[in-house]
């Protein structure tokens, strides 16, 4: 969950629970040298491998649902910009893609100010120019974000998460740029973070040509939080702001 509700997937969520859930034993029986745990995410099921071998946990890869390049070279009106060609491509949540060039921008060097500022400008002029829709469910039929890349299909700036990550690898499939098993991987320039990965099956997601994609990363503990209920605290069950 986070500050607007909850995301459809999350890969960095996705991979820290897998660990957690086997190294806090919620997966009582785990299995060396990978132990498979599936969780049912609100875009479908996700499939996790975790690393297990004489009782510690090591890098956790997750398989997606089925995800698509929903448009390529599509042209949006952006003030101060005209027209904006993006692409648009589904990785669990609907993702807009677009080389941070077309704004006079580079993603190793420019102000995250001002790469977020153009990210977000792209989102807007999309939620207000493009009908989206999704095959399966219109719940999941919205723009999560916009991604600004380096236009070499090689470096992410403003965003790598693993709902990212596998959107990239869903229209890089799509364009022909990678093929099945062919490993990618996405630095954020942010923190310096990488995610892998690759699309390993050829599927379909209503009408769309679809692939599952395959996404490795690591988890690591920041802290233990506890939180306690009071039967006498009047406000022990939380309130909601309308």
């Amino acid at each position: 969950m986070h500050n607007e509700g909850y995301s459809t997937v999350c890969g960095h969520a996705v991979i820290a629970l897998m660990h957690f859930a086997v190294d806090y034993g919620l997966i009582k029986t785990p299995t060396s040298p990978e132990t498979q745990i599936n969780i049912h995410c609100p875009c479908g099921l996700v499939k996790n491998f975790t690393q297990y071998f004489n009782g510690k946990t090591g890098t956790v890869r997750f398989h997606s649902v089925p995800l698509f390049a929903f448009a390529t070279d599509a042209s949006v009106s952006v003030p101060g910009y005209w027209s904006i060609t993006v692409d648009i491509s589904y990785g669990g949540a609907l993702y807009a893609f677009v080389s941070a060039k077309k704004f006079g921008l580079d993603v190793n060097k420019s102000k995250t100010r001002d790469l977020v500022d153009a990210a977000t400008a792209v989102s807007d002029a999309f939620k207000s120019q493009v009908k989206l829709y999704h095959p399966v469910s219109e719940d999941l039929a919205f723009l999560y974000g916009t991604i600004l890349t380096d236009g070499k299909d090689a470096f992410s700036k403003t965003s790598c998460t693993g709902s990212g990550v596998t959107a990239r690898i869903a229209l890089q499939y799509h364009k022909g740029l990678i093929g099945l098993n062919q490993t990618r991987s996405f630095k954020s320039g942010a923190i310096g973070s990488v995610f892998t990965g690759k699309a390993i099956e050829e599927t379909t997601c209503g009408d769309f040509r679809a692939v599952v994609v395959e996404v490795t990363g690591h988890a690591h503990y920041s802290g233990v939080a506890s939180f306690t209920q009071e039967s006498d605290d009047p406000q022990s069950g939380g309130f909601l702001l309308r």
